[in-house]
């Protein structure tokens, strides 16, 4: 009896002390962010597709011409090809532009007699977002709306009640997103696009309306009805009013690479923290990263040589959630109605190089060791960080915010990247990190980052060690990290830059030094057994340069890099400048430019003699690479033979110009002139600033 009470007590005691030793979770830091942003954030990669009245217009924004609903009329439409492509290059779902900036809708909405209804595409009785939205159901993907809040075709946009409300949004706007969030079944995000009106037809002739975008849609109302249709969904927008993302202050493909993601619940959003968020911000406000797969959102043909490369759009998936974001890439759907094959192939080429990179994770189930363990309990020890559980971590205790893992391979091997996640349900923690390789006997330095958030990526020069070792330099509380993990990614060879001087010098080079360079100057695809490029091409005329990189020792090669010229700028001179640094823009190096002098006022104007007589069918403009100041916005084009009589050959807008600073293309009638004349008439700063990269004609 006595023994039987002695093994009762000794029982208690075991229960009471396994309950006192038991070792608590971190308590969360800071903003958390919600289920629907986990939910959106494990996806990490998805489509946008952008196809309106635009594609058939060949513009980037469209105007809202009454008579536009005529034009739209794909021979193949094949929304299941939409999402069998995009299934196909890993992605997780698809946003589609319901309805763009003309105003046009993807479905026969109620609102506007202005969509599909009245198009010839299938004689007004089809509706490409039910279409779509079977497709994603089929492969398996998430749907999402994008429906611009401007709209150049309605005729109420931009009008107001006698009680300030705004008809538009009351009647139009909210109704089309009621329509496109009940129909259609889940729908994981809406995107607002941050466009704040301007010109348009509105219903009637070409005018012009501007509107207040932090009060004109009355967001805080229009987010309630979106939560209550669709409690799952999550929101993008960048109006002026704080949503569940972010936009990341441009459109190139990429975010800072010190990424909080947080952000302040009300004021000013500077470009600065678009970029980097707000290490003590009071939201949870992460960053989407969306880029076109080529120069422009809409198709055009003269693109069809511009779809991003493999390292390019590599460079673009490690900028991106590489970076603690998502990844938002564009598919302009081209006449057809159709993902071009080139398209295609380029996002089919990065899904495999992504594969092939990270096929064989090099940490899982090797030993590691940590400085500190919180509570010294296996809850939280180091294997944790590598058992591929996205719900277990390593933790620390809360006095600890400097800690390191060790992961020892057991002999040798080579790696050149690393991946680490912080569990974010806890909040982002870790402020800087730094990773070393153990090579022969010492440690080597790799990388030295800040941020990590829900995941990081480091790229660096393959590297052959024993063990890799991660330190957590700073953090804000307790770090926290679920997963970690090394791997040896494929070396992929760049594309050669192909560029032009002023003479006609045509230079070719490459990243790595010890490539050799093979090129053909007849438009054919260059091969090993090509020309080798050994000095500058003379190349005064109209000439198509393809080259690829070769490594010698592997024998891999490139993708092609290609740059089509049309007459060289040799005999070109600037007209009425003095200054000597104008000749910049005319140079051929997109790195170099010129301003006009800040006292002047625009309209502004560059008058370029071409040293002959030409026949001319278009002009390209290019704004400062390196500076976002002076881009022009609105535009004429003028042609003359004489310096004295001028004819006005084109004139309009660069759409999107400031999110997308890239070459801006236009073709008009074939004119015959010598001297040419770009005006600056507006710029996105609404200020007297007009600057230029470079500036080129098109010739027929």
């Amino acid at each position: 009896m006595i023994k039987m009470k002695c093994y009762t007590i000794l029982v208690c005691l075991c229960v009471i002390g396994n309950c006192f030793g038991q070792v608590k979770a971190p308590e969360p830091v800071g903003p958390t962010p919600t289920e629907n942003q986990v939910r959106w954030q494990e996806m990490e990669y998805y489509a946008f597709i952008h196809f309106s009245t635009n594609t058939f217009t060949d513009q980037e924004w469209g105007y809202g011409e009454a008579n536009d609903a005529k034009l739209f009329n794909p021979t193949n439409l094949d929304c299941d090809q939409w999402a069998r492509v995009c299934k196909n290059s890993g992605m997780k779902g698809i946003i589609v532009t319901a309805k763009h900036h003309s105003g046009f809708c993807l479905w026969p909405t109620e609102t506007t007699e202005y969509s599909i209804k009245n198009s010839p595409w299938k004689d007004g009785k089809g509706d490409i977002i039910g279409d779509l939205a079977k497709a994603c159901k089929k492969y398996g993907l998430k749907l999402g709306i994008y429906i611009s809040p401007w709209d150049r075709n309605n005729p109420s946009y931009g009008l107001l009640d006698p009680d300030g409300s705004a008809p538009y949004v009351k009647n139009v706007f909210r109704k089309q997103i009621e329509e496109c969030l009940t129909k259609y079944g889940d729908v994981f995000e809406i995107w607002f696009d941050g466009a704040n009106g301007g010109d348009g037809y509105y219903g009637g002739a070409r005018t012009s309306r501007k509107i207040d975008r932090t009060t004109y849609y009355d967001w805080a109302n229009t987010y309630k009805m979106i939560r209550k249709i669709q409690p799952k969904i999550v929101i993008w927008n960048d109006n002026g009013d704080r949503a569940d993302l972010r936009w990341v202050g441009t459109e190139s493909g990429y975010v800072g690479e010190t990424n909080w993601s947080l952000l302040n619940a009300k004021g000013d959003v500077p470009h600065d923290m678009l970029a980097h968020g707000v290490e003590n911000g009071d939201s949870w406000v992460p960053g989407e990263v969306n880029t076109s797969i080529r120069p422009g959102w809409f198709y055009h043909e003269y693109e069809d040589n511009r779809v991003k490369t493999l390292p390019e759009l590599l460079k673009v998936y490690y900028s991106s959630f590489g970076r603690n974001g998502t990844m938002l890439l564009n598919f302009p759907i081209d006449k057809t109605g159709r993902i071009h094959k080139t398209d295609e192939k380029a996002a089919l080429e990065l899904a495999g190089a992504v594969k092939e990179a990270f096929a064989m994770d090099l940490a899982k189930e090797m030993k590691v060791s940590a400085s500190n363990i919180r509570g010294k309990s296996s809850e939280f020890g180091a294997d944790k960080a590598l058992d591929g559980d996205k719900n277990t971590y390593w933790a620390t205790d809360d006095a600890v915010k400097t800690a390191s893992l060790i992961i020892d391979f057991g002999a040798p091997k080579a790696f050149n990247r690393f991946l680490a996640q912080e569990y974010i349900q806890l909040g982002q923690r870790v402020k800087s990190f730094t990773i070393e390789a153990f090579v022969n006997g010492k440690w080597k330095q790799l990388d030295n980052q800040t941020t990590i958030g829900y995941k990081r990526i480091l790229a660096f020069p393959t590297v052959k060690a024993s063990q890799l070792r991660f330190t957590i330099t700073d953090s804000k509380a307790s770090p926290v990290i679920s997963n970690v993990s090394v791997y040896n990614a494929p070396q992929i060879l760049e594309i050669p830059l192909v560029t032009r001087a002023k003479s006609g010098e045509v230079t070719i080079t490459a990243t790595d030094k010890e490539s050799q360079i093979f090129y053909t100057l007849d438009g054919s695809m260059p091969t090993k057994k090509s020309k080798l490029y050994t000095q500058t091409i003379a190349a005064e005329n109209k000439v198509s340069v393809r080259a690829i990189a070769c490594d010698p020792v592997s024998g891999k090669s490139s993708p092609v890099g290609e740059e089509h010229f049309d007459i060289s700028h040799k005999n070109w001179k600037i007209v009425g400048i003095e200054d000597e640094k104008v000749n910049n823009i005319i140079d051929g190096n997109r790195n170099t430019d010129w301003f006009q002098p800040q006292n002047n006022k625009l309209p502004a104007s560059i008058v370029i003699d071409l040293g002959k007589q030409q026949n001319l069918a278009g002009f390209k403009y290019l704004p400062s690479q390196s500076r976002n100041a002076g881009i022009i916005t609105r535009y004429q084009f003028l042609v003359s033979s004489d310096n004295k009589q001028w004819n006005v050959a084109d004139e309009g807008e660069f759409s999107n110009i400031k999110n997308n600073p890239l070459w801006q293309i236009k073709k008009f009638t074939p004119v015959k002139g010598r001297y040419i004349k770009l005006v600056a008439t507006h710029n996105t700063q609404e200020n007297n600033a007009a600057g230029y990269a470079e500036i080129d004609v098109i010739t027929n």
